[in-house]
């Protein structure tokens, strides 16, 4: 096994080169409590099955209730909902005071003008380092509002715009 020869500062300033998608992961638990977690880590992994994945910090809080219902909905948020983001992402026990939602037939919280959403059943957790890599079966998906996503780019938030 070869030892890297950089900082984890250098591999986060690096790897910042490459925009992300922002998603919120949304699952509600047993007791109805709505559960939720900003991901950037977001990709399609099968088309059969229909697989998507997401990396969650083995540090986060929201990761182990979220796991725990087995089924979740990915929503791609859209570039003007930032202040979403940062709600959801934020601390404190209530990340969806004021957020309009659905429930979609999965019984997963679906948010307001979200650019598309993702339905899924939990299909497995690999452990990768101080991340887990959650794979989720898709059982229900749709564009919402066809829109530029927001993206994450060395530290801050954006937009896509497309090149003519």
């Amino acid at each position: 096994m070869s030892v890297a020869s950089f900082d984890s500062a250098t591999f986060r300033r690096v790897l910042g080169h490459y925009p992300t998608g922002v998603c919120v992961v949304t699952a509600v638990e047993a007791d109805g409590t709505p559960a939720a977690m900003v991901v950037g880590s977001f990709t399609s992994v099968s088309l059969e099955p229909p697989l998507v994945a997401f990396f969650p910090a083995k540090s986060s809080t929201s990761w182990p209730r979220i796991q725990a219902v087995g089924k979740f909905c990915v929503n791609v948020l859209a570039s003007d909902q930032k202040p979403l983001c940062r709600q959801i992402a934020g601390p404190g026990p209530d990340k969806f005071a004021g957020i309009a939602h659905r429930v979609s037939a999965n019984g997963s919280p679906i948010l307001d003008d979200v650019v598309a959403w993702i339905d899924c059943t939990l299909d497995a957790v690999h452990e990768a380092g101080d991340h887990d890599i959650a794979l989720g079966r898709v059982v229900a998906l749709e564009v919402d509002r066809p829109g530029s996503p927001l993206l994450f780019f060395q530290g801050n938030y954006g937009e896509f715009s497309l090149l003519e």
